[in-house]
């Protein structure tokens, strides 16, 4: 499959290729340069052409979603700005930050603050992104603010249904989900109160077609949004290393991010093994072992060991 020849045509004048951020069943997501009307800016392109022919209805979906929704929250300052858009392709602005689980902020109220009037703005607009439970989808900024990305499960509206109320308070829900993780101290009881109740939707969809998602994308795509420790551990740290990488400023060569990439993994594999040492030579938990006082009694002919164990005098033969 190739991209229609509007939308090669456009690219092949005004993109410059840099490197390969993602590539999955539903698209294909490269950085690297525009040519906009001021100049050349860093950017992110998503593009259809090499997703396979039986996820390619949906794959058309969820690019749909994203485009509408860019375009409408293009002036906001919450996203990366839409830069271009054709049929099977779209640019959008790179962000100079990381991911929230890279960045960790913990205790940073500051940043939460600017998250949730990110969000207050976004909803403002009518655009419910509904896939902030992944903090891959919060970036932190050089300038310290929240910024959201990854739009291809929101929805625009055009008044505020019911169905808007349900899908923002989840929105706002996941965000507070990741406040309690990274600075609880900040927040307030009527958050703690929202945190406490989930909508109908989210409880029917935690029951139900939350397993029906997992066992597609796990089990038909192959594929997980996120994994945690255990025998993926390893590999997950190679996946962060990459990602961590290509969020720094994009250098003049291709070859010079990947380096980086490379010298970012092997810092994580030299602390990996520095913990399994300290590990290995700490030994048991001292709480494991019951400590015994020794005491040698030299009356006598010879000498005679005694431990005290308990109170009680115990001869070592």
């Amino acid at each position: 499959m190739s991209l229609p020849r509007e939308d090669a045509a456009a690219l092949s004048a005004r993109w410059t290729e840099g490197v390969l951020l993602k590539r999955d069943v539903f698209s294909t997501v490269e950085r690297g340069r525009f040519r906009t009307d001021a100049g050349e800016v860093d950017a992110v392109l998503r593009r259809l052409d090499q997703v396979p022919w039986w996820s390619f209805i949906p794959a058309r979906h969820l690019f749909a979603r994203e485009r509408r929704a860019l375009a409408l929250a293009n002036d906001l300052r919450v996203g990366p700005q839409l830069l271009w858009a054709g049929r099977q392709a779209l640019v959008r602005g790179f962000i100079d930050g990381v991911a929230l689980h890279l960045a960790k902020p913990f205790g940073d109220a500051a940043y939460f603050r600017s998250a949730k009037q990110a969000l207050r703005k976004l909803h403002r607009a009518g655009i419910c992104h509904n896939d902030l439970a992944k903090e891959q989808n919060w970036l932190r900024g050089s300038d310290g603010r929240a910024y959201l990305t990854d739009f291809q499960l929101a929805v625009c509206f055009k008044t505020r249904t019911r169905l808007f109320r349900i899908a923002a308070y989840e929105d706002l829900r996941h965000l507070l989900k990741h406040k309690r993780s990274y600075a609880p101290e900040a927040l307030t009881p009527i958050e703690r109160k929202i945190l406490a109740r989930k909508s109908l939707v989210a409880s029917v969809w935690l029951k139900t077609g939350k397993k029906v998602y997992r066992a597609i994308t796990r089990g038909l795509f192959n594929f997980t949004d996120r994994e945690g420790g255990g025998p993926e551990r390893f590999r997950q740290m190679e996946r962060n290393a990459a990602d961590e990488a290509a969020h720094q400023r994009l250098p003049a060569r291709p070859q010079q991010l990947r380096a980086d990439t490379e010298v970012i993994c092997e810092r994580q594999r030299a602390t990996l093994a520095r913990e399994e040492v300290a590990r290995r030579d700490e030994g048991p938990p001292r709480h494991l072992v019951e400590p015994t006082q020794h005491r040698i009694d030299f009356t006598g002919i010879g000498a005679k060991a005694t431990a005290l164990d308990g109170g009680k005098h115990v001869a070592l033969q």
